[in-house]
């Protein structure tokens, strides 16, 4: 599969995210080293099985990836070693990571990849994102999503009771859950622990696995 990016989004440019710099500090703190990251290759490794496996269980065997915002292409190299067959995207809106990493640019309040994928990885992007923003975000990923999504979106409840602040970068916008669930309502319907499912696809689920 290939693809390129195209199609609407929008943003408002007067608004801007707390961080302006994706460079070499922010990548060299928050992902290369171990002293200061909070997520490793092994976080990593373990989050794609336990997303591949709840995805197969019921009933879908990914074959493609999009992961949307893949920081130094951490989860692109776990899946070239363990999961070889599966087409993976590694996308970033950092012109200074793709260069570095060979990741493709992508900004997905803009755009969206002229292809879909059986799984859409989200990990730690609409956080820095302005409100408008999210929601152009959310639609162009469930444009992409013919199957699954996981969603890692630190919210202010986390930032006070859950997260490392010593590792973890607080220069967000610090949101409500209900501000990300309002938008991802309606074109997904919620599993639980990050996993959602697009409500056009053909795949049914017991009661108790959707949250209400």
């Amino acid at each position: 599969m290939s693809g390129k990016p195209s199609g609407p989004g929008g943003v408002d440019r007067r608004k801007k995210a707390p961080r302006d710099a994706f460079d070499d500090t922010y990548y060299g703190r928050y992902y290369e080293s171990d002293s200061t990251r909070v997520y490793g290759h092994a976080e990593q490794e373990k989050l794609a099985l336990g997303v591949l496996s709840l995805a197969s269980y019921w009933g879908m065997d990914v074959r493609t990836v999009l992961d949307v915002g893949a920081g130094t292409g951490q989860m692109r190299e776990v899946f070239a070693r363990k999961w070889p067959r599966i087409h993976y995207v590694a996308t970033e809106s950092s012109a200074f990571a793709c260069r570095k990493y060979g990741l493709d640019r992508l900004d997905i309040t803009k755009e969206r990849w002229n292809s879909t994928f059986d799984l859409v990885i989200c990990q730690g992007v609409l956080p820095y994102l302005p409100n408008d923003g999210v929601t152009s975000a959310i639609t162009n990923i469930a444009a992409m999503a013919a199957g699954f999504l996981y969603v890692e979106s630190i919210t202010k409840k986390d930032i006070r009771d859950v997260v490392d602040k010593k590792k973890t970068d607080l220069a967000v916008f610090t949101r409500r859950g209900e501000f990300y669930e309002s938008r991802l309502r309606k074109p997904f319907l919620k599993l639980g622990a990050g996993m959602y499912y697009t409500r056009k696809g053909p795949l049914t689920f017991y009661e108790l696995e959707t949250s209400r």
